[in-house]
Parts: C-alpha cells; structure tokens; sequence
C-alpha cells in the first residue's frame, strides 16, 4: 500500500484498517492500543507475507536445490537486502539476523567482547539503558575482566557529554553502548555527536536502536556508528527476528557467537573452519518466515515514510504532553529537547499497576512497571511508572481517550 508520501500527512483512519487487531472491543469498548513501544501490531502486508511463505513455498534456507528452497532462500536473502537498504549498510553483508535487539547485543558482547576487546579496557553504557544494554556488559565484566563505566544522564534525561567525556579521557574505553531512543523517558541521543566523541577517544559506538528505528529514519553512514541493533516486534514486525549491523572489518576479526550448521566452511573432528560473514554469525535454521515477516514490514513503513510517520507521532506527543500537564498530581518523567513518543508517568496515591489495570478496564492499553530499566528507576527515585506510546496508527482521540481515563482513575483515589 502506499499511505501517502514523505511530505504529506498520515491518513491515520485508513492506515487503522490494515491492522485488523484494532477494530477487535474490550470490555465492550473500542480498543484504545498505547503499548507499542513494547510491541507494535502487526499490518495485514506482515500477515499475508508470512502465511503465502507458510502455504505456497515453504522450505529451508541455503541447503536445497529444489524449487520451494530457492523461492524461500531468495524471499529469506531479499529480507536482508530490505535491512541493508533501510539502514543504508554499504554492504548486505554487514546485516547479521538475530532473535532480536537482546540477542544481537549479547553476540556483540561475546564476540567483540571476548574476541577483540582486551582485559582491562572498559565498555561505557549510560543511565537510562534497557536490561538488554546492561546485564550483557554485567556478564562480560565477570567473564573477562572489562571494566564497565556508567554516564550519566541530565534531570532532562538526556545525556552527561561532559561527563561522558571525562569517561573516555584515559583512552581505555573500547566500546561505548547506548541507546538510541529511551524506552522510559523517550529521550533520543545525539548518536552522530556520541560517534564522534567515541571515536576522538579510540573507542567504537553500539546504538541499540530499538525503539528509534521505529519512528525515523536511520542512517548508519551519517551516524557513523559502528554496531547498530534493533529488533523486528517493534516495527510492525514478528517477534522471533531482530538485526545487528555491523562493520564488515569488525565482523571479519570476531569469533562465531554460536557454532553449528550453516556457519561453517568445513568441519573435521580434528577443527571447523567458519562461514564468511554473514552466515558465519547465523548458526543453525534461522528465522525464515519472521525475516520475511521483516522484510514486509519495512515495505509497509518506507511506503508510508518515515518523514510523515514523525511528524504525526510529534504532534501526538505534543498533545499528550500539554493533556497530561493539566491533570493534578501528575507527574510526567523526561523532558529531553528532542523526545519520541513515550510518555512514562507517575500518578499521586495510585500504583503504576493500579493505573494501567483501571485504564485496561476502560479499554486503553499501557505498560507499567520498571519496563525493563531498574537502574533508570533508582535514578528518577521511583519503582515504577505507567507508560504510553505511540505508533503511525495512533490517534488524537486515544490520546484524549488516555487523558480522561486517567482523571477516571484519579477519581478512582481521592
């Protein structure tokens, strides 16, 4: 389909009737879905690639030569391609596919990690990191002697860069790990400038791109980054299938992160010789039918551009804002200058988990919890808040929808 061009608004009603899940009721109420930023519905364009995969070819990848693999082997390879041209790769080879964000960081930690970072150098990540930027560095500080170093971020809840500076000062940092866009505060970093700064002082930069891959474009020759992760449930995707972006010169010095089947050159009982990149990091039957889920789901968002689907989610987040400031004992988390559409909020005399099953029962979907960011929520002084996002489908009458929902269940408490 094609919604419309960069430059044009989002017809956001028509958009909606590709996603058959939001016309379904609960509680006898219209489904008021803000819990994307967990993880997005799925376009009928995903649905019907992976069921045509399922009933009219499906096979194994790479190894067959009759008909039904090299249909499925070239569906499963164009997914790469679809990855590539979305990030603007200089090569195809550079894409590495992942069960998602979670395990494309951890082969990073494992293979750059063990494999080309030395004892004694140190990993930076910051402040507002998801568990999956945290517990994979955690681990290989205990396996293999790497410092790991924490920058901070602001009361905006943006980055420290004079604090992240003084961090890299000794030169010892090899790697700097942080996120792209926070799924608590919302908060993008400047990952061109964070490049820079990493580089000036030896070390390279991973962007765990999950949550902002969703809402712009991203390029990594402008970013200059060296890893980029993200993962394929967030954008309109399957779950089951993640990517991990790579230099090709980085992936040519790291070890396999998994060995088996289809990473490998030749094997005796005596040694293995490994595959080229990227098969040599795809170990085993890869995830065919979400790769090609992927791929249809990258055609669905560059079809209706990505200049289009941040200025609605802009406006969106505007709106929220200036709602949510109005109700008493509110209390909104993030002010970073530029901000995606999350919003994490803490509501006077009510549990975050109390909010979002009283919203539930009005039919609006949030999270709540620590949303996998414990260390962010000691750093705010909260357990936990209630969070809403937002996606292309979302509405100004969900977000108004949210708004008088919450009064509800302010009402609920006083």
């Amino acid at each position: 389909m094609n919604a419309g061009t960069p430059s044009a608004p989002l017809d956001v009603m028509r958009l909606r009737a590709d996603f058959p899940i939001l016309a379904e009721k609960v509680h006898g109420r219209d489904l008021v879905f803000l819990d994307s930023a967990a993880s997005a519905q799925k376009p009928r364009a995903v649905i019907a690639a992976m069921a045509t995969a399922m009933e009219r070819q499906y096979a194994n990848v790479h190894r067959g030569l009759h008909w039904m693999s090299e249909r499925t082997t070239e569906a499963y390879e164009g997914a790469r391609d679809a990855v590539a041209r979305l990030l603007n790769a200089p090569d195809r080879h550079e894409i590495i596919f992942t069960r998602n964000s979670t395990e494309a960081i951890n082969l990073v930690a494992h293979s750059f990690g063990r494999g080309v970072l030395r004892p004694g150098q140190a990993v930076v990540i910051s402040e507002m990191e998801h568990h999956a930027n945290i517990v994979p560095w955690q681990m290989l500080r205990d396996a293999h002697g790497i410092e790991l170093r924490i920058a901070p971020i602001t009361d905006a809840g943006e980055i420290d860069m004079a604090a992240l500076e003084a961090l890299l000062a000794d030169r010892k940092v090899g790697l700097v790990a942080i996120t792209h866009m926070s799924n608590v505060l919302g908060s993008y970093t400047p990952a061109a400038r964070l490049a820079r700064l990493a580089h000036a002082f030896g070390a390279k930069i991973l962007l765990d791109g999950s949550q902002a891959i969703v809402h712009r474009r991203v390029d990594v020759q402008v970013l200059d980054a060296d890893f980029y992760v993200f993962t394929g449930h967030k954008l309109y995707g399957p779950t089951g299938i993640g990517v991990l972006w790579a230099r090709r010169e980085l992936l040519e010095r790291m070890p396999p992160f998994l060995g088996g089947g289809d990473m490998i050159s030749s094997v005796s009982f005596a040694r293995s010789t490994w595959a080229a990149v990227p098969h040599k990091f795809e170990a085993g039957t890869p995830a065919i039918l979400e790769a090609i889920g992927l791929a249809a789901a990258i055609a669905y968002v560059e079809a209706i551009g990505y200049e289009a689907i941040a200025a609605h989610e802009a406006a969106l987040t505007e709106h929220a804002l200036a709602l949510l400031a109005k109700i008493p004992g509110l209390c909104v988390f993030g002010a970073a200058q530029d901000r995606g559409g999350v919003v994490s909020f803490t509501l006077e005399s009510a549990h975050p988990h109390d909010v979002a099953t009283l919203l539930d029962r009005q039919g609006i979907a949030v999270r709540a919890g620590h949303h996998c960011a414990e260390p962010l929520m000691h750093r705010l002084g909260i357990e936990s808040t209630a969070r809403a996002s937002f996606a292309l489908y979302t509405t100004q009458g969900e977000v108004d929808a949210l708004a008088e929902g919450i009064l509800k269940v302010r009402e609920f408490f006083t």
